[in-house]
């Protein structure tokens, strides 16, 4: 697996006509805009561990916690706005359509704010929420919620996320997009939190994989190639026009 470094070094990736693009995201890119990244704090938000306030047990035990957690963290991201990685991955779903499959593990809206339409959040939307109880489907929510919101039903409102502990968003979807792809891309994922860090192996044999970000991930002996450097800078230069 070669290291490669500066971004101007590197070659573009080049596609056929009907090669098909799997791209994972994760929190590197969002970084880059100012998203604080899961552990900005040391681990710790109020004095309680994220685990605590990204869990359904810490959601069972003090809901208002978690609320507060959630709507800082809105109103964090609401301020940020999309950088050139972003944008350059609009631009490639505008060129590939449906041959691009952009998965994120991130929950913010920047990949939409960049001009991408079809994004599979597989850990959740940070500005989506949903009834723990009825069928009422998840719903757009922008708001830093002062005190438990309820559903109209009369149960808790919680956040569209996927805690610790829980399965992600559109596992069906993602396997048969992994399955069915030709060119692989993570972009700022740390290789450490499954089931995404185990799809670089999942499409070992059929794929080319290749890895972006400013530093190697844990994974980093399972990507063909690790272009190392900032997303910003490298991901526009990353496929041939």
């Amino acid at each position: 697996m070669p290291l490669a470094g500066p971004s101007h070094l590197f070659a573009p990736l080049s596609l056929t006509d009907r090669q098909r693009v799997f791209v994972l995201t994760g929190a590197g890119i969002s970084a880059e805009s100012g998203i604080r990244t899961f552990r900005d704090a040391g681990g710790l938000w109020e004095k309680y561990r994220f685990e605590e306030v990204a869990s359904p047990e810490g959601w069972a035990a003090h809901p208002e916690v978690v609320w507060r957690f959630y709507g800082q963290r809105r109103l964090q991201a609401a301020a940020c706005l999309p950088n050139a990685a972003h944008q350059a991955l609009g631009a490639l779903e505008r060129s590939l359509g449906e041959r691009l499959f952009l998965c994120t593990q991130n929950v913010d809206d920047l990949h939409e704010k960049g001009g991408s339409v079809r994004v599979c959040h597989m850990h959740g939307e940070l500005f989506r929420s949903r009834c723990e109880v009825c069928a009422r489907p998840p719903f757009e929510d922008r708001a830093a919620h002062a005190s438990l919101p309820r559903c109209e039903c009369g149960a808790r409102v919680r956040p569209h996320i996927v805690w610790f502990g829980e399965v992600p968003f559109g596992m069906d979807v993602i396997a048969r997009a992994l399955e069915a792809c030709d060119v692989f891309v993570t972009i700022g994922s740390s290789g450490a939190v499954y089931p995404a860090a185990g799809f670089v192996a999942a499409v070992r044999g059929h794929a080319r994989t290749v890895y972006v970000g400013p530093e190697a991930p844990d994974n980093a002996s399972a990507f063909d190639e690790c272009r190392l450097g900032r997303a910003s800078e490298v991901v526009p230069g990353l496929f041939a026009a």
